[in-house]
C-alpha cells in the first residue's frame, strides 16, 4: 500500500507563507483525487482543497484566494501552497489519496501561525 508523508509544517507569523509537501512511496499518477484536510484538538477533521485526476480543484471557502493546492505526478507529490496565514489556520494538517474505494492518510504536519 503506498504511504504518505507530510512536511513543510512549522511556526509561522500571521501573513506569512508555507508550503506543504505529501509525498508519496508509490505513483500517484493514478490516484483519483487527492486532497488535504485539518484537525485542532477538540474538533473533526475539515476538508481543505482537493485536486483531481484530470486537474480540476476545490477549496474550502475559508481558504478560497489563499491556498493553492497541486499535483506532480512524475515526483509522487502533492503540495499546498499558503499565503496569507491567520492564526485561524493553526492546526495539523493531513494528506489523503483515494484510489478506488482505498484511501490513505498521512501523518499529519503541524502548521501553527502565530506572532
Amino acid at each position: 500500500q503506498v504511504q504518505l508523508v507530510e512536511s513543510g509544517g512549522g511556526l509561522v507569523q500571521p501573513g506569512g507563507s508555507l508550503r506543504l509537501s505529501c509525498a508519496a512511496s508509490g505513483s500517484i499518477a493514478s490516484a483519483n483525487d487527492m486532497g488535504w484536510y485539518r484537525q485542532v484538538p477538540g474538533k473533526q477533521r475539515e476538508f481543505v482543497a482537493a485536486v483531481l485526476v484530470g486537474g480540476g480543484t476545490n477549496y474550502a471557502s475559508s481558504v478560497k484566494g489563499r491556498f493553492t493546492i497541486s499535483r506532480d505526478n512524475a515526483k509522487s507529490t502533492m503540495y499546498l501552497q499558503m499565503n496569507s496565514l491567520t492564526p485561524a489556520d493553526t492546526a495539523v494538517y493531513f494528506c489523503t489519496a483515494r484510489w478506488g474505494v482505498n484511501t490513505v492518510w498521512g501523518q499529519g504536519t503541524q502548521v501553527t501561525v502565530s506572532s
